[in-house]
């Protein structure tokens, strides 16, 4: 069976046995209502910043201040519908935290100071890890942010994407492989990957990347063979192992990599995969970590659907694959990327 079946069928799976409404669920929707005064707390935030912006940057901050108005009642759209209301109640009020944060993602781009090409939010620097499919591996670093690095659902960066190939498609678009096929992320050299957000205060950022590193080390299992990556149907360049690092293997945090790396697996240096004819630059190859540089080959968001997604055999939890997707949509940080998207 192919692996893009596999999915498919996974996810189709785990969209039919989405569990009815339960006490849990109850307790979980009166919780994440905290989360909808979290996003009424950030306008009244940058309302504060619109009073204290210099006379000629007034225009950019109630820009600002209207976008982050937006994405609160976007936020309150997606949280505030109870557990236990009809199956149409809450995908319709999802659809409207969607649609009311697709108005706003281009004001908050615009407007917030030290935004990256990759999207993550100022004063954080973008690192990656791949080694697979990302569905499970971005679960694997949420909770690694929420339940070690003490990090909010407001907070969070695990975002999936691509990453560490050279080059783009038309429009710079990268995608998944249901779109035009010059801009298939496979054929393009990337490697299916999250994105994590590290400080840049040195001494936070190597206590962050540890945290990360370890997560990631533990994702593999040995073999007779060497380490090998928790689903090894997954074959070819696509699904690589990859850490990308500012600087690569001359990164400060290089080290870390180095010392969370228990089980003395190869790290190699990458310089960015190119598909030819005589196949990958940078191929799929068991025990061996390829470590780029994050800041010469940048991340490029998947698209919404990959976004908090069922692991491949795993059903996670619904308040993770809605409560807390329509969270980060109302927040509008997986607004569409211009590449398609499909309703599951």
């Amino acid at each position: 069976m192919s692996a893009l079946l596999h999915r498919t069928q996974m996810n189709n799976r785990g969209l039919q046995t989405r569990p009815a409404a339960s006490p849990g669920r109850m307790l979980a929707s009166r919780i994440h209502l905290r989360h909808c005064r979290e996003g009424v707390r950030a306008e009244a935030h940058a309302e504060s910043r619109v009073a204290a912006a210099p006379p000629q940057t007034h225009r950019e901050a109630a820009g600002l201040r209207g976008a982050f108005a937006s994405v609160a009642l976007a936020a309150c759209l997606a949280l505030q519908l109870p557990a236990g209301l009809p199956a149409q109640a809450v995908e319709g009020g999802s659809r409207m935290a969607e649609e009311a944060a697709a108005v706003t993602a281009a004001t908050i781009e615009d407007s917030v100071a030290g935004a990256t090409e990759s999207g993550t939010a100022g004063g954080l620097q973008t690192v990656y890890f791949g080694n697979g499919c990302f569905w499970g591996r971005q679960k694997d670093f949420v909770d690694v942010e929420m339940k070690q690095l003490g990090r909010t659902p407001e907070k969070l960066t695990a975002l999936v994407g691509y990453a560490a190939g050279t080059q783009t498609g038309p429009g710079g678009k990268v995608c998944y492989v249901y779109s035009d096929p010059r801009t298939h992320y496979d054929a393009l050299g990337h490697a299916e990957v999250v994105q994590l957000g590290v400080s840049t205060d040195p001494r936070v950022a190597e206590e962050e990347m540890r945290a990360f590193a370890a997560r990631y080390f533990q994702q593999f299992r040995q073999t007779p063979g060497g380490m090998q990556r928790s689903d090894p149907q997954d074959k070819g360049p696509a699904y690589r192992n990859v850490i990308g690092i500012p600087g690569g293997v001359n990164s400060p945090v290089f080290r870390v990599i180095q010392e969370e790396n228990k089980y003395g697996m190869e790290l190699r240096e990458g310089r960015g995969n190119v598909m030819g004819r005589g196949g990958a630059t940078e191929d799929d190859i068991l025990n061996t970590v390829w470590v780029v540089d994050s800041a010469q080959l940048p991340f490029y968001r998947a698209e919404r659907y990959h976004q908090f997604h069922n692991g491949l055999g795993k059903i996670f939890p619904s308040e993770y694959v809605r409560d807390l997707r329509n969270l980060v949509a109302g927040l509008g940080r997986i607004e569409p990327t211009g590449c398609p998207e499909l309703p599951f």
